[in-house]
């Protein structure tokens, strides 16, 4: 199980740099278009959708790395039995609120897809495609927020402080 989970987080990562890769594309392709003077339409528009989609992509590889901001001052004060339930209650609540996100990501994707609701630039996209990489990797996020808790709750969860992301502060 856990050779697919990280496999399920390693491939939103490297989904998520493929579409910063093609940011950079757009951007150059904006660029250069400026420069010879002639106009690529929706670059702009694409440019936007795929930061959105490498953001979100990234989030559970993210936050399994120990690369999410966490403010520790008030775990790191407790020990024990309080410290374990304060990284479980955190995490819990962590798990909620990802869960909600990702819910209403796929209700937003999964609305514009009944509605038909195209973007107001020149390039008139459906909204569901940019979309559905919003809610992918929110239940990417969901996904990893769970195996957390449930590593935290089973005593097997590797501390954010004693591992590489201490030394990137």
């Amino acid at each position: 199980m856990r050779k697919l989970l990280d496999g399920i987080y390693d491939s939103a990562a490297a989904l998520a740099a493929l579409f910063m890769v093609g940011l950079l594309v757009m951007v150059l392709l904006s660029i250069v278009s400026r420069q010879l003077h002639f106009h690529v339409p929706g670059t702009d528009a694409y440019a936007g959708y795929l930061m959105a989609a490498s953001g979100f992509l990234a989030l559970a590889h993210t936050l399994k790395r120990g690369e999410h901001i966490r403010v520790t001052l008030l775990i790191n004060a407790l020990t024990g039995r309080w410290k374990k339930a304060m990284e479980v209650w955190a995490l819990a609540l962590a798990t909620l609120l990802a869960l909600l996100f990702a819910f209403y990501s796929c209700k937003l994707a999964w609305q514009s897809r009944a509605f038909n609701d195209i973007s107001t630039g020149s390039d008139a996209t459906p909204l569901w495609m940019p979309q559905l990489a919003m809610a992918f990797g929110a239940v990417i996020l969901v996904i990893a927020f769970v195996d957390e808790l449930v590593l935290e709750i089973r005593g097997r969860r590797v501390s954010a402080t004693s591992s590489e992301a201490l030394r990137n502060e």
